[in-house]
Protein backbone atom coordinates (compact mmCIF):
# COMPACT_ATOMS: atom_id res chain seq x y z
CA UNK A 1 0.00 0.00 0.00
CA UNK A 2 1.53 3.51 -0.73
CA UNK A 3 0.98 5.82 1.91
CA UNK A 4 1.98 9.63 2.42
CA UNK A 5 3.24 10.43 6.15
CA UNK A 6 2.45 14.26 7.07
CA UNK A 7 3.98 16.04 9.78
CA UNK A 8 4.66 19.13 11.69
CA UNK A 9 7.09 19.21 14.53
CA UNK A 10 6.92 21.49 17.66
CA UNK A 11 9.26 23.99 15.65
CA UNK A 12 6.19 24.66 13.80
CA UNK A 13 8.51 25.48 10.59
CA UNK A 14 7.28 23.30 7.77
CA UNK A 15 4.66 20.90 7.08
CA UNK A 16 6.66 17.52 6.16
CA UNK A 17 5.31 14.82 3.70
CA UNK A 18 7.07 11.44 3.16
CA UNK A 19 5.68 8.35 1.05
CA UNK A 20 6.33 4.62 1.65
CA UNK A 21 5.28 1.79 -0.13
CA UNK A 22 4.42 -0.41 3.17
CA UNK A 23 4.08 -3.98 2.66
CA UNK A 24 2.35 -6.47 5.60
CA UNK A 25 2.10 -9.88 3.83
CA UNK A 26 5.99 -11.38 5.22
CA UNK A 27 4.63 -14.42 7.45
CA UNK A 28 7.35 -13.61 9.74
CA UNK A 29 5.62 -10.57 11.52
CA UNK A 30 7.84 -8.12 9.52
CA UNK A 31 6.16 -4.80 7.96
CA UNK A 32 8.60 -3.89 5.06
CA UNK A 33 8.83 0.11 4.32
CA UNK A 34 9.90 1.04 0.87
CA UNK A 35 11.00 5.19 1.04
CA UNK A 36 9.68 6.88 -1.94
CA UNK A 37 11.34 9.88 -0.74
CA UNK A 38 9.87 13.64 0.88
CA UNK A 39 8.63 17.32 -0.10
CA UNK A 40 8.35 19.80 2.38
CA UNK A 41 7.08 23.14 2.28
CA UNK A 42 7.22 25.93 4.59
CA UNK A 43 3.86 27.31 6.29
CA UNK A 44 2.80 30.26 4.88
CA UNK A 45 4.11 33.21 6.62
CA UNK A 46 1.03 34.88 7.96
CA UNK A 47 -0.41 31.17 8.82
CA UNK A 48 2.84 30.57 10.99
CA UNK A 49 2.48 33.89 12.53
CA UNK A 50 -0.60 33.07 13.30
CA UNK A 51 0.18 30.15 15.21
CA UNK A 52 3.08 31.48 17.14
CA UNK A 53 0.28 34.28 18.42
CA UNK A 54 -1.63 32.08 19.60
CA UNK A 55 0.44 28.95 20.87
CA UNK A 56 0.99 29.49 24.69
CA UNK A 57 1.59 31.53 27.13
CA UNK A 58 -0.35 33.51 24.43
CA UNK A 59 -4.11 34.14 24.93
CA UNK A 60 -6.54 33.63 21.93
CA UNK A 61 -9.94 33.19 20.61
CA UNK A 62 -12.61 30.25 19.33
CA UNK A 63 -12.40 32.24 16.41
CA UNK A 64 -8.61 32.29 16.04
CA UNK A 65 -8.35 28.50 16.75
CA UNK A 66 -10.84 28.17 13.71
CA UNK A 67 -9.07 29.71 11.31
CA UNK A 68 -5.76 28.16 12.13
CA UNK A 69 -7.61 24.55 11.84
CA UNK A 70 -8.74 25.69 8.29
CA UNK A 71 -5.25 27.38 7.41
CA UNK A 72 -3.55 24.29 8.65
CA UNK A 73 -5.53 21.71 7.01
CA UNK A 74 -5.38 23.30 3.82
CA UNK A 75 -1.56 23.72 4.05
CA UNK A 76 -1.12 19.82 5.03
CA UNK A 77 -3.50 19.13 1.88
CA UNK A 78 -1.25 21.34 -0.53
CA UNK A 79 2.11 19.32 0.43
CA UNK A 80 -0.14 15.99 0.56
CA UNK A 81 -0.97 16.79 -3.00
CA UNK A 82 2.26 17.79 -3.76
CA UNK A 83 3.88 14.13 -2.35
CA UNK A 84 1.01 12.47 -4.16
CA UNK A 85 1.86 14.13 -7.81
CA UNK A 86 5.97 14.10 -7.56
CA UNK A 87 6.32 10.81 -5.33
CA UNK A 88 3.61 8.14 -6.24
CA UNK A 89 2.65 9.30 -9.26
CA UNK A 90 -0.66 10.14 -8.48
CA UNK A 91 -1.49 6.53 -6.77
CA UNK A 92 -1.45 7.29 -3.26
CA UNK A 93 -3.63 4.92 -1.53
CA UNK A 94 -3.81 6.58 2.22
CA UNK A 95 -2.20 9.71 3.72
CA UNK A 96 -1.80 9.73 7.54
CA UNK A 97 -1.59 13.19 9.10
CA UNK A 98 -0.27 14.26 12.13
CA UNK A 99 -1.41 17.72 12.40
CA UNK A 100 0.23 20.73 14.32
CA UNK A 101 0.18 20.15 17.63
CA UNK A 102 -0.96 23.47 19.40
CA UNK A 103 -1.97 22.15 23.16
CA UNK A 104 -0.39 19.19 25.19
CA UNK A 105 -2.72 19.26 28.77
CA UNK A 106 -0.73 17.81 31.36
CA UNK A 107 -1.28 18.32 35.42
CA UNK A 108 -0.03 16.21 38.42
CA UNK A 109 2.23 15.03 35.77
CA UNK A 110 -1.17 12.86 33.76
CA UNK A 111 -1.88 13.74 30.22
CA UNK A 112 -5.78 14.98 30.11
CA UNK A 113 -6.17 16.12 26.51
CA UNK A 114 -3.91 16.96 23.77
CA UNK A 115 -5.43 19.28 20.27
CA UNK A 116 -3.69 19.12 17.04
CA UNK A 117 -5.27 21.05 14.28
CA UNK A 118 -5.17 20.74 10.79
CA UNK A 119 -8.72 19.80 9.60
CA UNK A 120 -8.10 16.59 7.38
CA UNK A 121 -11.29 16.82 5.28
CA UNK A 122 -9.07 19.68 3.00
CA UNK A 123 -6.65 16.59 2.52
CA UNK A 124 -9.12 14.25 1.70
CA UNK A 125 -10.94 16.82 -0.93
CA UNK A 126 -7.52 17.75 -2.85
CA UNK A 127 -6.03 14.15 -3.01
CA UNK A 128 -8.88 12.11 -2.95
CA UNK A 129 -7.36 9.52 -0.20
CA UNK A 130 -8.58 8.31 2.56
CA UNK A 131 -7.04 10.04 5.37
CA UNK A 132 -6.20 8.87 8.95
CA UNK A 133 -5.31 11.57 11.93
CA UNK A 134 -6.15 12.58 15.41
CA UNK A 135 -3.69 10.05 16.72
CA UNK A 136 -2.51 10.96 20.17
CA UNK A 137 -6.04 11.11 22.21
CA UNK A 138 -6.94 7.51 22.37
CA UNK A 139 -3.73 6.97 23.94
CA UNK A 140 -4.55 9.77 26.03
CA UNK A 141 -8.35 7.93 26.83
CA UNK A 142 -6.77 5.04 27.72
CA UNK A 143 -4.54 6.77 30.27
CA UNK A 144 -1.29 7.34 28.37
CA UNK A 145 1.14 10.18 27.84
CA UNK A 146 0.42 10.56 23.85
CA UNK A 147 3.12 10.67 23.24
CA UNK A 148 6.41 9.80 22.27
CA UNK A 149 3.85 8.02 19.90
CA UNK A 150 6.47 6.90 17.36
CA UNK A 151 7.77 4.85 20.03
CA UNK A 152 6.19 1.62 18.72
CA UNK A 153 7.88 2.24 15.28
CA UNK A 154 11.41 3.26 16.92
CA UNK A 155 10.27 -0.57 18.85
CA UNK A 156 9.41 -1.98 15.36
CA UNK A 157 13.20 -0.19 13.44
CA UNK A 158 15.14 -0.75 16.50
CA UNK A 159 14.43 -4.87 17.07
CA UNK A 160 17.10 -7.36 16.68
CA UNK A 161 20.28 -4.72 17.15
CA UNK A 162 22.60 -5.19 19.33
CA UNK A 163 22.94 -3.94 22.76
CA UNK A 164 20.97 -1.05 24.28
CA UNK A 165 19.56 0.79 21.14
CA UNK A 166 17.49 4.30 21.78
CA UNK A 167 16.19 6.41 19.34
CA UNK A 168 15.96 10.16 19.57
CA UNK A 169 14.35 12.72 17.84
CA UNK A 170 15.40 16.49 18.01
CA UNK A 171 12.71 18.78 17.26
CA UNK A 172 11.29 21.62 19.69
CA UNK A 173 10.81 19.23 22.14
CA UNK A 174 13.49 16.13 22.44
CA UNK A 175 12.39 12.45 22.83
CA UNK A 176 13.83 9.29 23.42
CA UNK A 177 12.41 5.89 22.56
CA UNK A 178 14.81 3.26 25.06
CA UNK A 179 14.87 -0.84 23.32
CA UNK A 180 16.71 -3.34 24.81
CA UNK A 181 17.96 -4.01 28.15
CA UNK A 182 14.70 -4.76 30.16
CA UNK A 183 11.09 -3.34 29.35
CA UNK A 184 11.31 -0.75 26.80
CA UNK A 185 10.65 2.83 27.93
CA UNK A 186 9.60 6.55 25.94
CA UNK A 187 9.56 9.93 27.13
CA UNK A 188 9.92 13.51 26.05
CA UNK A 189 13.83 14.31 27.77
CA UNK A 190 12.96 18.42 27.62
CA UNK A 191 13.61 21.26 25.21
CA UNK A 192 15.32 20.04 21.75
CA UNK A 193 15.71 23.17 19.62
CA UNK A 194 12.66 24.92 21.93
CA UNK A 195 14.80 27.38 23.99
CA UNK A 196 17.59 27.74 21.24
CA UNK A 197 15.19 28.81 18.43
CA UNK A 198 13.39 31.58 21.32
CA UNK A 199 16.38 32.74 22.16
CA UNK A 200 17.58 33.08 18.79
CA UNK A 201 14.22 34.99 17.56
CA UNK A 202 14.66 37.41 20.53
CA UNK A 203 18.70 38.25 20.39
CA UNK A 204 18.00 38.96 16.23
CA UNK A 205 14.81 40.29 16.67
CA UNK A 206 12.77 38.01 14.50
CA UNK A 207 15.36 38.41 11.74
CA UNK A 208 16.60 34.31 12.15
CA UNK A 209 14.62 31.37 13.35
CA UNK A 210 17.25 29.04 14.33
CA UNK A 211 21.10 28.68 15.13
CA UNK A 212 21.99 28.24 11.44
CA UNK A 213 24.72 25.79 11.48
CA UNK A 214 25.36 25.75 15.08
CA UNK A 215 27.45 29.37 14.61
CA UNK A 216 26.64 31.25 17.97
CA UNK A 217 26.99 27.87 19.93
CA UNK A 218 30.36 26.88 18.40
CA UNK A 219 31.75 30.62 19.05
CA UNK A 220 30.41 30.27 22.28
CA UNK A 221 31.38 29.68 26.31
CA UNK A 222 28.60 27.65 28.38
CA UNK A 223 27.83 29.80 31.56
CA UNK A 224 27.83 26.46 34.19
CA UNK A 225 26.12 28.38 36.67
CA UNK A 226 23.04 29.25 33.96
CA UNK A 227 22.79 26.10 33.09
CA UNK A 228 22.74 24.25 36.59
CA UNK A 229 19.55 26.74 37.27
CA UNK A 230 17.98 25.56 34.33
CA UNK A 231 18.87 22.19 34.99
CA UNK A 232 17.12 22.19 38.38
CA UNK A 233 13.88 22.50 36.64
CA UNK A 234 11.21 19.82 38.42
CA UNK A 235 10.25 18.42 34.96
CA UNK A 236 14.22 15.98 34.62
CA UNK A 237 13.31 14.70 37.68
CA UNK A 238 9.60 13.41 37.17
CA UNK A 239 9.49 9.73 36.74
CA UNK A 240 8.94 8.45 32.98
CA UNK A 241 7.11 8.14 30.85
CA UNK A 242 6.46 12.10 30.67
CA UNK A 243 5.55 14.47 28.34
CA UNK A 244 5.90 17.96 27.76
CA UNK A 245 5.74 20.67 25.10
CA UNK A 246 6.10 24.56 24.58
CA UNK A 247 3.73 24.98 26.89
CA UNK A 248 6.38 24.92 29.72
CA UNK A 249 10.00 25.65 27.20
CA UNK A 250 8.67 28.62 25.76
CA UNK A 251 10.26 32.54 25.56
CA UNK A 252 8.63 33.22 28.65
CA UNK A 253 10.10 30.84 30.53
CA UNK A 254 13.77 31.67 29.14
CA UNK A 255 12.81 35.03 30.48
CA UNK A 256 11.99 33.70 34.09
CA UNK A 257 15.44 31.50 33.90
CA UNK A 258 17.60 34.51 33.32
CA UNK A 259 16.37 37.10 35.55
CA UNK A 260 18.76 38.33 38.08
CA UNK A 261 21.05 36.76 35.85
CA UNK A 262 23.97 38.61 35.10
CA UNK A 263 23.92 39.56 31.05
CA UNK A 264 25.80 37.05 28.65
CA UNK A 265 27.08 37.54 25.16
CA UNK A 266 24.56 36.03 22.84
CA UNK A 267 26.93 33.01 21.49
CA UNK A 268 27.36 32.26 25.29
CA UNK A 269 23.48 31.62 26.00
CA UNK A 270 23.04 29.94 22.96
CA UNK A 271 26.19 27.99 23.93
CA UNK A 272 24.74 27.11 27.19
CA UNK A 273 21.13 26.24 25.81
CA UNK A 274 22.56 23.74 23.30
CA UNK A 275 24.86 22.12 25.96
CA UNK A 276 21.17 21.98 28.08
CA UNK A 277 19.65 20.15 25.21
CA UNK A 278 22.55 18.01 24.74
CA UNK A 279 23.21 17.27 28.99
CA UNK A 280 19.22 16.33 29.23
CA UNK A 281 19.31 13.72 26.54
CA UNK A 282 22.05 12.00 27.82
CA UNK A 283 20.82 12.54 31.72
CA UNK A 284 17.57 10.66 30.03
CA UNK A 285 19.74 7.85 28.12
CA UNK A 286 22.63 6.67 30.43
CA UNK A 287 21.06 5.49 33.44
CA UNK A 288 19.49 2.53 30.52
CA UNK A 289 22.95 1.42 29.41
CA UNK A 290 22.34 3.40 25.78
CA UNK A 291 24.73 1.48 23.59
CA UNK A 292 23.87 3.71 20.56
CA UNK A 293 21.68 6.30 19.76
CA UNK A 294 20.10 6.89 15.81
CA UNK A 295 19.06 10.77 16.11
CA UNK A 296 17.20 12.11 14.15
CA UNK A 297 14.53 15.70 13.22
CA UNK A 298 16.29 19.31 12.95
CA UNK A 299 18.78 19.07 15.45
CA UNK A 300 20.25 16.89 13.59
CA UNK A 301 21.39 19.50 11.35
CA UNK A 302 22.68 21.25 14.35
CA UNK A 303 26.94 20.56 14.60
CA UNK A 304 27.13 22.18 17.44
CA UNK A 305 24.76 20.30 19.41
CA UNK A 306 25.83 17.16 17.78
CA UNK A 307 29.01 17.61 18.89
CA UNK A 308 27.88 18.52 22.26
CA UNK A 309 25.67 15.04 22.72
CA UNK A 310 28.47 13.12 21.30
CA UNK A 311 30.55 14.52 24.23
CA UNK A 312 27.96 13.73 26.80
CA UNK A 313 27.81 10.06 26.11
CA UNK A 314 31.52 9.34 25.49
CA UNK A 315 32.63 6.21 26.61
CA UNK A 316 28.76 4.66 26.82
CA UNK A 317 26.99 5.49 23.44
CA UNK A 318 28.01 6.35 19.88
CA UNK A 319 25.58 8.87 18.49
CA UNK A 320 24.26 7.84 14.84
CA UNK A 321 21.90 9.26 12.83
CA UNK A 322 18.29 7.59 11.74
CA UNK A 323 19.52 7.72 8.16
CA UNK A 324 21.92 4.32 9.33
CA UNK A 325 18.41 2.70 9.76
CA UNK A 326 17.53 3.36 6.05
CA UNK A 327 15.10 6.56 7.21
CA UNK A 328 16.67 9.79 6.58
CA UNK A 329 16.66 12.37 10.07
CA UNK A 330 14.62 15.01 8.16
CA UNK A 331 12.21 12.65 7.48
CA UNK A 332 11.82 9.88 9.92
CA UNK A 333 9.11 11.14 11.76
CA UNK A 334 6.65 11.72 8.67
CA UNK A 335 7.34 7.84 7.59
CA UNK A 336 6.73 6.85 11.35
CA UNK A 337 3.37 8.11 11.05
CA UNK A 338 2.77 6.89 7.75
CA UNK A 339 3.38 3.54 9.31
CA UNK A 340 0.89 4.29 11.91
CA UNK A 341 -2.31 4.88 9.58
CA UNK A 342 -0.59 1.86 7.82
CA UNK A 343 -1.48 0.19 10.98
CA UNK A 344 -5.14 1.87 11.77
CA UNK A 345 -6.35 1.25 8.76
CA UNK A 346 -5.90 -2.32 8.81
CA UNK A 347 -7.18 -2.59 12.29
CA UNK A 348 -4.25 -2.72 14.08
CA UNK A 349 -2.81 -0.75 17.34
CA UNK A 350 -0.35 1.98 17.10
CA UNK A 351 0.90 2.60 20.47
CA UNK A 352 3.32 0.62 22.80
CA UNK A 353 1.54 0.67 26.08
CA UNK A 354 5.15 -0.05 27.72
CA UNK A 355 6.20 3.92 26.67
CA UNK A 356 3.08 5.86 26.52
CA UNK A 357 1.56 4.51 30.08
CA UNK A 358 -1.40 3.62 28.03
CA UNK A 359 -3.79 0.75 29.96
CA UNK A 360 -3.13 -1.46 26.50
CA UNK A 361 -2.40 -1.37 22.69
CA UNK A 362 -5.33 0.81 21.49
CA UNK A 363 -6.12 1.51 17.86
CA UNK A 364 -5.35 5.42 16.89
CA UNK A 365 -7.19 7.98 15.34
CA UNK A 366 -10.06 8.72 12.78
CA UNK A 367 -10.62 7.97 9.58
CA UNK A 368 -12.27 10.39 6.98
CA UNK A 369 -12.83 8.98 3.66
CA UNK A 370 -11.62 9.96 0.50
CA UNK A 371 -13.20 10.40 -3.06
CA UNK A 372 -13.58 6.78 -3.36
CA UNK A 373 -16.07 4.30 -1.68
CA UNK A 374 -14.53 3.24 1.75
CA UNK A 375 -13.18 -0.46 1.87
CA UNK A 376 -11.07 -1.21 4.41
CA UNK A 377 -8.49 -3.91 4.43
CA UNK A 378 -8.93 -7.13 6.18
CA UNK A 379 -6.98 -7.59 9.49
CA UNK A 380 -3.80 -9.27 9.09
CA UNK A 381 -3.83 -12.62 11.08
CA UNK A 382 -0.10 -11.41 12.39
CA UNK A 383 0.63 -8.20 14.34
CA UNK A 384 3.84 -6.78 12.75
CA UNK A 385 6.61 -6.80 15.60
CA UNK A 386 9.16 -5.70 13.39
CA UNK A 387 9.70 -3.20 11.23
CA UNK A 388 12.79 -3.49 7.62
CA UNK A 389 13.24 -0.76 5.52
CA UNK A 390 13.92 -1.51 1.75
CA UNK A 391 16.31 0.11 -0.50
CA UNK A 392 14.27 3.15 -2.13
CA UNK A 393 13.90 2.76 -5.82
CA UNK A 394 16.85 3.76 -8.18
Amino acid sequence: MRVIGLMSGTSYDAVDAAAADLDLSAEDGTLHLTPLGMVSEPYPQDVRAALAAALPPAATTLADVCRLDTRIGQAFAAVAARADRELCAGRAELVASHGQTVYHWVEGGRVHGTLQLGEPAWIAEHTGCPVVSGFRPRDVTAGGQGAPLVSLVDLMLLRGRPGVPAALNIGGIANVTVAGGGAPVAFDTGPGNALIDAAVRELTGGRRAYDEDGALAAAGQVEEALLERLLADPYYRMPVPRTTGKELFHTGYLHERLAGFRELRPQDLIATLTRLTARTVAAAVLPYGVTEVFASGGGVRNPALMAMLGEEVAGTAVVRGSHELGLPAEAKEAYAFAVLGHLTLHGLPGNAPACTGAAGPRILGSLTPGSRPLRLPERPVRVPHRLAVRAAPA
